[in-house]
């Protein structure tokens, strides 16, 4: 059997993910012996394959960053019709894999995925496409894989992006889908509605109560009357005392984490400003403003909010992962800190959902 390489490839393993694209490699395996002789050849197949693709828009959305993507699940439902229709089909594996942990929880992955892609008559191309990703969780590899995956059917079999990429006869005289494509573009429609239902779902802030009203935390748009403050109670309560009865009846009020974070922000800070009075007597030294307390109360509640997009949503866990960071709780830490681990974290929810 010969075996032909056609680009040629660097001998060396890649110690980076831009090497690793330096490397891409694909080599041709021919039919093996046999094979029908009528049996289209791999390239006529993947020309055939390309001729069938619909389109795949960006109509996935990342609700964080607020940025919208082709998702692998529309990629391989425009892809599996015309795929089993001209008897072509892909088997993966992985041929590198490099893992390592950054930070306490974090594991970003560097894989190379090796495809060979077959077609009828046995004969295949075999491609390694390299994929990266990170998660908190154990989903890093999971992740590389579907980004490998994506960009294989792309670049491979030149899926259109939009309604631009057909031909303009194409768009003149349309073919007229068959019943499969219209069924599995229907299937696709309900996919990505039932998605935005449970998107539109899970943003809707959970109560801890069966009140009639919500909270000021949950109020949309100005209301007649006046409207409990906690915030300002807090900051205005004399004794520590005080700011426990006026946090006591922020949760039963149903107050969610972020706000009781910012609550407990404000203790922290009347805490030390009453540890400074003696230095300040002695040695002058300026007490931290309303507007700068309120800004790192501000901080705070963002990163517990990067967090949570991130995929870890225990206010413990969270203070561990920015303790072994920074040496102080969130509390404790500055806001040029706390903004610090929030980019990080948002980057880290970006590059999941790419």
């Amino acid at each position: 059997m010969t075996v032909t390489t056609l680009p040629t490839a660097r001998a060396h393993a890649a110690p980076s993910m831009s090497d690793a694209l330096a490397r891409v490699e694909v080599t041709y395996v021919p039919a093996p012996a046999g094979a029908p002789e009528d049996a289209p050849r791999i390239f006529s197949v993947v020309n055939a394959v390309m001729r069938d693709t619909v389109p795949v828009g960006k109509n996935q959305e990342n609700q964080q960053q607020r940025y919208k993507f082709r998702g692998i699940d529309d990629v391989m439902s425009a892809m599996a019709g015309p795929m089993r229709a001209h008897g072509l089909f892909i088997l993966p594996s992985i041929a590198d894999h490099r893992a390592e942990r950054r930070g306490e929880k974090m594991t970003h992955v560097v894989i190379t995925m090796r495809y060979h892609v077959y077609g009828p008559a046995g004969d295949c191309l075999v491609a390694d496409v390299p994929g990266e990703a990170s998660d908190f969780a154990d989903k890093a590899t999971n992740k590389a894989q579907s980004a490998a995956l994506k960009y294989l059917l792309f670049t491979l079999f030149m899926i259109p992006v939009d309604g631009r990429s057909i031909d303009d006869g194409d768009r003149e005289h349309p073919v007229e889908p068959t019943p499969q494509q219209r069924a599995e573009q229907q299937q696709r429609q309900q996919r990505q509605q039932d998605r935005r239902q449970q998107r539109g779902q899970q943003r809707q802030q959970p109560r801890r109560s069966q009140r009639a009203e919500p909270g000021p935390w949950e109020q949309q748009a100005p209301q007649q009357g006046p409207r409990r403050d906690y915030l300002a109670e807090a900051r205005k309560a004399p004794t520590p005392e005080a700011f426990a009865k006026v946090r006591a009846a922020a949760v039963a009020d149903g107050a969610p984490d972020n706000y009781l974070a910012q609550l407990d922000q404000v203790a922290e800070q009347k805490r030390r400003a009453a540890q400074q009075q003696p230095q300040q007597a002695q040695g002058g030294q300026q007490r931290e403003t309303p507007e700068q307390a309120e800004a790192h109360a501000m901080a705070v509640g963002e990163l517990f909010e990067a967090a949570r997009s991130a995929g870890v949503t225990d206010r413990a866990e969270v203070e561990q992962l920015f303790s072994a960071r920074h040496g102080v709780k969130p509390t404790g830490a500055t806001v040029e800190q706390l903004r610090e681990m929030r980019d990080d974290l948002l980057d880290a929810a970006k590059g999941a959902s790419a």
